[in-house]
């Protein structure tokens, strides 16, 4: 038996549980092939990137629910709830769990983290036992706030699910987390990221899955449309906002 496994070595949906098509998320071409060829992960970093609508945060958001996490974010520790939003598809989801691996995980979702600052504030239940008391993170500005969880909450082996977690931070701030990324896979660390940052795809040794309307589709980073889109707006951004514009 392999013992040196990830976290979670594959996802798929079991017959009996698959949800109905032609009804959402299964309209989803991206959640479609998940539901149809269940989904392996890179044992390191895995990165969904695509349009908004695409499906990558919904099969981030669902792959973390089966895990255990709460779908508004947090650790495995804090189950909190503002308002239900999610799709049915984490419920339909089974893991394939790496034999002996850690059970730890924690999801940062950008849309969610002020829920979560607040549930952590009134309950302190996500604070690892021995741990000193975190800061106020409703003082901090957003970004401020989100690299403070990363210093604090991706330091060990684990499972960490990350939703466009760029949306918070500046270029240097989303360098750090990339390094802040790099020490949880050196750690033992297991990640799957939705982003639309080409700064955190660059990211060497990631496995970048493309999504959209064909699906899910493995590529490089030179040959993602978002890569090849950016560089040619800052080449020359007059041929964009032209259009925009007019």
């Amino acid at each position: 038996m392999d013992f040196d496994q990830p976290p979670v070595v594959r996802v798929w949906v079991e017959r009996e549980r698959a949800l109905p098509d032609g009804e959402w998320p299964m309209t989803i071409p991206a959640v479609a092939q998940l539901a149809r060829d269940g989904l392996e992960l890179s044992p390191f970093v895995t990165f969904l990137v695509g349009e908004n609508g695409s499906g990558k945060s919904t099969i981030v958001e669902a792959v973390a629910e089966a895990f255990g996490l709460s779908p508004e974010g947090g650790s495995v520790q804090s189950h909190h709830s503002t308002r239900v939003s999610e799709s049915p598809l984490g419920g339909a989801l089974r893991l394939q769990r790496g034999l002996a691996a850690s059970r730890w995980g924690f999801f940062l979702r950008a849309e969610t983290m002020h829920g979560w600052y607040t549930y952590f504030e009134e309950s302190g239940r996500d604070l690892p036992p021995g741990r000193p008391p975190d800061p106020d993170y409703h003082e901090m500005s957003h970004g401020e706030s989100f690299l403070e969880v990363l210093r604090t909450r991706f330091d060990s082996p684990g499972f960490y699910c990350l939703d466009e977690p760029e949306a918070a931070l500046s270029f240097s701030s989303t360098l750090a987390l990339v390094g802040a990324l790099g020490r949880v896979v050196e750690a033992g660390g297991q990640v799957l990221c939705a982003t639309h940052s080409p700064v955190l795809a660059a990211m060497p040794g990631a496995t970048i899955l493309e999504v959209g309307e064909w699906g899910l589709r493995r590529t490089t980073w030179e040959e993602l449309e978002l890569v090849q889109h950016w560089k040619a707006y800052l080449d020359a951004p007059g041929r964009y906002l032209r259009h925009v514009l007019d």
